[in-house]
This record gives C-alpha cells, sequence and structure tokens, in this order.
C-alpha cells in the first residue's frame, strides 16, 4: 500500500474524528488504522498538503500527542491561539460531505506543496 492510499484511509478517520469533535492520539491512530506511529507524520503529510493547497481547515490538527494534547513537529501550525481557532475550523467543517480525496490527489498535493515541518 502506497503512503496515499494509507492516507486517504486516513482521511476518513480524521474525517469521522471531526465529526465527533474528537481529538485522536497517535497511539490511538495507530490502533485504528494499524499504521505503526513512527511514520504517522509521513502519512498525515498528504493530508496537510492537500488541506493547504485546497484552502481546508487542516484536518490533521486533530491527532495530538498524549503528553501534550498538541499536534506532532510536522504539524503547520505554530501558536496555541492558532492550533485553537484551526480546531474550531476542523470541527465547524462537513467533512463527510465534502468527500474523501483520492490516492493521486494526495500525493499530488505532496509534490506541489510539501508541508512536514519538522524537515
Amino acid at each position: 500500500m502506497t503512503r496515499s492510499e494509507r492516507a486517504c484511509q486516513i482521511w476518513a478517520v480524521l474525517a469521522w474524528a471531526a465529526r465527533n469533535r474528537q481529538s485522536l492520539t497517535y497511539s490511538q491512530l495507530e490502533s485504528i488504522t494499524g499504521a505503526h506511529r513512527a511514520g504517522l507524520g509521513q502519512l498525515l503529510e498528504p493530508i496537510q498538503s492537500y488541506c493547504l493547497i485546497n484552502n481546508l481547515p487542516p484536518l490533521t490538527v486533530l491527532v495530538v500527542q498524549q503528553d501534550s494534547g498538541l499536534p506532532g513537529s510536522g504539524f503547520s501550525g505554530s501558536t496555541a491561539e492558532d492550533l485553537g481557532r484551526s480546531l474550531m475550523a476542523v470541527f465547524a467543517m462537513d467533512w463527510l460531505a465534502h468527500g474523501n480525496p483520492q490516492p493521486e490527489k494526495l500525493e499530488a498535493a505532496v509534490k506541489a506543496h510539501p508541508s512536514n515541518a519538522a524537515r
């Protein structure tokens, strides 16, 4: 399975979490998807890039570290105030109506706009 195919699966999980106004820890996302926690940042990048390119709220803000409750270092947000606004925008969006982008669109988004801030 490619990174973008896996990201497509993760998008569906995050869309459902957003509908339920929930955040997920990296460990929870690992349990739900079977993707190893250490590689989740690379799997979240296509989603983050797609959101940036398409002017969508940052869906990846929902994935947080268990100890801090904050997104990982690869998240492209900065201040706590920005994170709060981002979270509210994600919760307000109807992600299920938006639909799940196909793997090709997610991969193209990363090529056009690499977004892993940890690089």
